[in-house]
């Protein structure tokens, strides 16, 4: 049972809008609500136990689940039982790999981001070394993920709680164009029936220009990004794949001491 909950804080100006919902659904939970900067979680300053609930960006909440034994889930943003989804050809390699290969037109074009937890750069389209060159001195070693490049008319988050869609926000492009909801009902159900899929998740979709429905990419619960989501929803979200994560730390905690 979670008795207290921990926000993270800047120390100036208003929360963030994603532990204002927080804030909001907890409290119509009836838990308590602590507030902590980025460097108390860092330093293991925080009375931290199965019985806290830790909100907070990337760096916050690895942090904690790092003071909590917990084991730092790794990015999935395209799942193997989603690969049909995509409509359009996505491959991992390194940076190093894809800038050279766009140097020599072996690829004309692609969309590249971080594959690895920590995020050196904002996904980008790179059509030319130069664009190579603007990401700095990120290591060319990086493992990355590639994709063609398309165009999407329209893009939605859909924010999916024990295989229930709880609230679908669009994001970018144009409103009216839809989508399809026979689509992500049958991605919804694939994730959930291969195993892999979190308890609580947000998953993107968006319209390509032909019409069809694609996935864009999966995004793990624990530190979603929320758009127009309500708290209550937003909240039973993240609080449930936390709860999830503690769960993940008793069997982590056995293993280690089994062994």
């Amino acid at each position: 049972m979670i008795t207290t909950a921990f926000l993270q804080y800047s120390g100036k100006g208003p929360l963030r809008h994603e532990e204002g919902l927080l804030e909001e659904g907890l409290r119509r939970r009836g838990i308590p609500v602590r507030y902590y900067t980025i460097k108390r979680i860092l330093r293991r300053q925080l009375p931290l136990g199965p019985d806290t609930f830790v909100a907070g960006d990337m760096d916050a909440m690895h942090g904690a689940m790092r003071q909590l034994g917990i084991p730092v889930p790794e990015p999935d943003d395209y799942p193997s039982s989603l690969h049909g989804f995509l409509r359009r050809d996505v491959w991992t390699s390194t940076l190093g790999e894809i800038e050279q290969a766009v140097e020599i037109g072996a690829v004309p074009r692609a969309f590249v981001k971080p594959a690895e937890r920590r995020k050196s750069f904002t996904g980008t389209v790179c059509y030319s070394e130069r664009d190579f060159a603007a990401l700095g001195n990120v290591s060319r070693r990086q493992r990355v993920w590639c994709s063609d490049v398309v165009s999407w008319r329209a893009e939605y988050r859909v924010y999916v709680i024990d295989r229930r869609v709880v609230a679908v926000d669009h994001y970018d492009g144009d409103e009216s164009v839809r989508l399809d909801s026979q689509v992500v009902d049958a991605a919804v159900a694939a994730y959930s029936a291969s195993g892999s899929a979190p308890s609580a998740y947000g998953i993107d979709f968006g319209v390509l220009a032909d019409g069809e429905t694609a996935l864009v990419e999966a995004n793990d619960g624990f530190a979603l990004g929320a758009y127009e989501i309500g708290a209550d929803h937003y909240t039973e979200l993240v609080l449930r794949r936390w709860v999830e994560l503690l769960g993940a730390r008793e069997v982590f905690e056995g293993v280690v001491e089994g062994e």
